[in-house]
């Protein structure tokens, strides 16, 4: 019997496959708990509309992703941080700060899509990779200044 699955089933498939299964299983399983229905032309048909819907929504997704990428390249952020008075910085600038400082700058990235490799320990200017997605990243410069 052919079923399509509305629920991820161990061992069985994801949400939206289309799988022949034995009879029994079908109708003593899935199809009585609700993780699957009965494979019509109707269901079928909706099931196709559905993914193509998805599939233009995550296009578009993607498209605003990536022009939010280009928007923030090259983009400055400055960030102050306490020194004594001989220029030693105590503590270090994280993640959180600059999320806070793009925020400030219409950019709403969550944090930890910011890479740092090292922690900002010292005054100077520094590049910075925000991934926002799979393959999309962009490159900011952050500038830490002393308070």
């Amino acid at each position: 019997m052919k079923v399509i699955l509305k629920q991820d089933v161990k061992g069985t498939g994801k949400k939206g496959d289309i799988i022949d299964v034995s009879d029994g299983y079908a109708k003593n399983f899935l199809l009585k708990k609700g993780l699957a229905e009965q494979a019509s032309a109707v269901a079928v048909n909706s099931l196709k509309l559905q993914q193509e819907a998805q599939a233009r929504r995550r296009a578009e997704e993607i498209r605003e992703i990536r022009e939010l990428a280009k928007k923030m390249d090259k983009c400055k952020v400055t960030v102050s941080i306490k020194c004594g008075e001989n220029g030693k910085v105590f503590g270090s600038v994280t993640s959180k700060e600059i999320a806070s400082k793009l925020a400030d700058q219409g950019f709403d990235v969550d944090k930890k899509k910011i890479l740092l490799k090292d922690a900002l320990k010292t005054v100077g200017d520094y590049p910075v990779e925000v991934r926002l997605m799979e393959g999309v990243s962009a490159k900011i410069f952050v500038t830490v200044i002393p308070e």
